[in-house]
């Protein structure tokens, strides 16, 4: 009787524990349901925003989140995995493309960045995207903590010349600040590896079109 008694608790028990399990999946599959529009929107904002940071609205007319286009690793992107692209049209033309690139060789490891690049081949803006550099030291790369990276607006493969795409320590143009060299070298290497890539492939970019706004 008693062995019954403690069966019929079990099963109680366990039916109980399957009710709230399945009640508290579906508040869960509701709530992101619910939610995911908005989370998707906010992301979507959030890059569009930073996008904007490295290739001014002025340059395009097309809907630059949805010209995305996957790349494959590339040694002058610095990439070992696949990377994105946003390809910029402004009335039906080519205008420019924004790049995601790696520094491999910053003072704590990788640097991510976002390179913009017009038509003409001249860099529009950089951003860091993510690094491990050390904060006080290396880590006024971020834009938030100083305006150092906005030195790389209006460059090219020819201005400066090639001798020249180094830190002022170098025998460059680029400044740096004393005693943090590694991350700006690795960042001035690595803008310089995105303009050699878009001049590579620049005859490719002025022949795809990008795609329309979806209805």
């Amino acid at each position: 009787m008693k062995a019954s008694a403690a069966s019929r608790n079990a099963l109680r028990a366990g039916i109980i524990l399957l009710v709230f399990a399945l009640v508290g999946t579906a508040i869960l599959a509701f709530t992101y349901q619910a939610t995911e529009p908005t989370i998707t929107r906010g992301q979507q904002a959030a890059k569009l925003a930073l996008l904007g940071q490295v290739l001014p609205a002025s340059l395009h007319d097309n809907d630059l989140l949805n010209s995305r286009k996957r790349l494959p690793p590339d040694e002058l992107l610095g990439t070992r995995l696949d990377s994105s692209l946003w390809l910029a049209q402004r009335n039906g033309q080519f205008s420019g493309v924004v790049l995601e690139a790696i520094a491999p060789d910053g003072y704590s490891g990788n640097i991510a960045l976002l390179i913009g690049i017009d038509a003409q081949g001249r860099v529009t803006g950089v951003r860091v995207t993510s690094h491990r550099e050390t904060p006080g030291l290396g880590d006024y790369i971020e834009h938030a903590k100083s305006a150092w990276i906005d030195q790389f607006a209006g460059k090219s493969l020819g201005n400066p010349v090639a001798k020249h795409w180094k830190v002022v320590k170098d025998g460059g143009t680029f400044d740096a600040r004393a005693g943090a060299t590694i991350t700006p070298r690795a960042v001035v290497r690595a803008v310089k590896g995105a303009l050699e890539y878009f001049a590579k492939h620049r005859a490719e970019f002025n022949a795809t079109r990008a795609k329309e706004p979806q209805a």
